[in-house]
């Protein structure tokens, strides 16, 4: 049997275990988690730090470094996402709807877990722990497949979940990892539906695309994130500088990070200097339309291909427009669903904004940055989804949820 065979029926034996457990006891045993991920940083840290220094050898990117990396503080980051998890209302066994039939038939519309869910992932540890949070808060076991590039990483973590769970009336099987990170491995896990509820792929386009158009297994598609920026006319150059430098240049290497700039053209007479000025201290390469080159000689020129790159790394695409009709046009055509901003003063351009533009988060005002589990208070975050069915934006505990329903009745027969 292979392993990947072995550690879905353990998931699948998982389930089973779980659907016994009370709220109370899957909120211990993730505060049992939490406290020792915390207590075993140096281990952790140990094991990542093998992961860091054969990226760093075979010449991998500051991005996927960036994203690869732990630290004491993002340890603890995670151990505070956990117990955030924690105090939110566990979804399973919500009733959405009841009503009664005139036949007197009572029927009721239940949360429950998903079942045995599929995480697909790159370079970035902390989905471990992520994932394997909200799942057993919502009844589910996981199966992780991470990348080769973090297998010590998931190793070390998964290793500590498993010895916290043992402490724990929850069945340690309900979380599962996949330690052969092989491309066959993976195209198998794909087609596991005798195992597998849904398959959920977090990290870049070409693994979210390839999970989506060979699976057989229902798809949770999270999405790349070519996020824009557009400052309207009417836009506070101090905000409008400050919103931009944040959403390009406080973690680059996310998908929530902005990737393209768009100015009215009369705001950018008045202030684009002063942007350009400060992304480009922060080492921000900007490739600019040719309007923005003739007001500011010296730029690098944007070619088609920049409009809709995601480019994870310190560098931003920049285009003029002449209103927000035009902004809102080339977000639809370029964007990926995920994170739109607009700063404006205007609320009609503001409104105009948020209605027309198709994305799973619309900001007005404010930095795409914050679309994540952790600052919409979900604590946690499965993955943030550009889809529009089963769930769309960051997906918390809900989103891990289906629902079934529960007729109650008196002996009626049809």
């Amino acid at each position: 049997m292979s392993d990947l065979i072995q550690k879905a029926e353990l998931a699948k034996s998982g389930v089973r275990e779980l659907a016994s457990q009370t709220e109370e006891s899957k909120n211990q045993a993730l505060y049992t988690i939490a406290d020792a991920l915390v207590k075993n940083r140096k281990f952790i840290l140990q094991e990542n730090e093998k992961d860091v220094a054969a990226a760093r050898e075979r010449g991998e990117s500051d991005a996927l470094i960036d994203r690869l990396t732990l630290t004491e503080k993002r340890i603890e980051d995670m151990a505070e996402g956990i117990r955030q998890v924690v105090e939110l209302p566990d979804p399973v066994g919500e009733v959405l709807e009841e009503w009664e039939r005139p036949n007197g038939l009572n029927i009721k519309k239940v949360r429950v877990p998903l079942g045995v869910i599929g995480m697909i992932y790159e370079a970035r540890p902390n989905v471990t722990v992520d994932a394997t949070s909200l799942c057993l808060k919502t009844g589910n076991a996981v199966l992780l497949r991470g990348s080769s590039s973090a297998i010590q990483s998931n190793r070390a973590i998964v290793r500590v979940i498993h010895e916290a769970l043992r402490e724990t009336p929850l069945p340690e099987t309900a979380v599962q990892l996949v330690e052969d990170t092989s491309r066959e491995t993976a195209g198998k896990m794909l087609k596991l539906n005798d195992y597998l509820d849904v398959l959920i792929p977090r990290g870049g386009a070409g693994l979210i695309q390839s999970v989506v158009q060979n699976a057989s297994v229902p798809v949770l598609e999270t999405g790349v994130g070519n996020c824009h920026i557009y400052i309207d006319e009417s836009a506070d150059a101090e905000k409008a500088i400050n919103i931009a430098y944040n959403a390009k240049t406080d973690r680059p290497a996310v998908c929530n990070a902005a990737e393209s700039l768009l100015v009215q053209r009369d705001w950018a007479e008045k202030h684009l200097s002063g942007l350009v000025e400060k992304l480009q201290n922060a080492g921000v390469e900007i490739r600019a339309c040719e309007r923005a080159r003739q007001l500011i000689p010296g730029l690098k020129a944007a070619v088609e291909e920049d409009w809709g790159t995601e480019y994870l790394d310190l560098i931003i695409s920049l285009k003029l427009v002449d209103d927000v009709e035009e902004a809102v046009a080339h977000i639809n055509r370029y964007g990926t669903h995920h994170s739109e901003s607009i700063v404006t003063e205007s609320q009609g351009n503001a409104a105009y904004f948020q209605q027309q533009v198709d994305a799973a988060a619309v900001y007005h005002n404010a930095s795409t940055r914050f679309t994540d589990g952790f600052e919409f208070g979900f604590g946690a975050e499965i993955g943030i989804s550009t889809q529009k069915l089963h769930a769309r934006g960051p997906m918390g505990l809900p989103a891990l949820t289906s629902y079934k329903y529960v007729i109650n009745g008196n002996g009626q027969v049809r």
